[in-house]
């Protein structure tokens, strides 16, 4: 999602300008559709991360674990859906006869929309994968065998998607000021999984304990 989501787009959209976006993408298409399969790999292997994360700490809190997956599932499954807006500028050019009812103008403007939808739908995706962070938290916090602290860093991450997100729909116009901040606090769920990468999760044993 990387890929797709920061470096295609800075290649591809350019706001407020539906023409010079829609001539990036008859000029990259090859690119935009990469992207948009890259979108969607990377989903899939958000449904394993959380598999991978389940079975760590189903032991910890069976009941919060579920509700981990839960609502990563559920982001994952608005951000499937909601990246057929982003394919829809590749129908919208695709020369298909029942289009001769618009004009380039017109495509291009639909175009434009269906970006914005994308990226609006983006952030609707992301409270899902804010909330994820508090049960997360909770599991790493009880666990026994990850610091304690890394568990607070992701409840605290939490707030910052939420506030990153939720900004866009409440407070549009200041969105710009608080998304910076926001996304400084969401730094808070990047030690978790640097820790798992070089401690490694298979050498994680949770402490002795009833599973909830």
């Amino acid at each position: 999602m990387i890929f797709g989501g920061m470096y295609v787009d800075s290649k591809i959209y350019v706001p407020g300008d539906a023409m010079a976006t829609v001539s990036n993408i008859l000029a990259s298409e090859w690119l935009f559709r990469l992207g948009f399969v890259s979108n969607l790999v990377g989903l899939i292997l958000q449904l394993f991360l959380v598999h991978v994360l389940y079975e760590l700490f189903k032991s910890v809190d069976k009941g919060q674990a579920r509700l981990m997956v839960i609502l990563v599932v559920a982001g994952v499954s608005v951000a499937f859906l909601n990246n057929l807006n982003l394919y829809a500028p590749i129908l919208l050019f695709s020369s298909a006869g029942y289009l001769s009812a618009f004009n380039p103008a017109q495509l291009q403007t639909l175009a434009m929309v269906f970006f914005d939808m994308y990226k609006h739908g983006i952030h609707i995706a992301e409270i899902f994968w804010g909330l994820w962070l508090i049960p997360l938290g909770l599991l790493v916090y009880k666990s026994g065998f990850i610091p304690k602290a890394l568990g607070v860093l992701l409840i605290v991450g939490c707030f910052g998607q939420l506030i990153s997100s939720l900004s866009i729909f409440l407070f549009p116009g200041y969105s710009t000021i608080l998304t910076p901040i926001a996304e400084t606090i969401m730094l808070g769920e990047l030690p978790i999984f640097l820790w798992l990468l070089i401690k490694g999760v298979k050498d994680q044993q949770p402490s002795t304990r009833t599973a909830s």
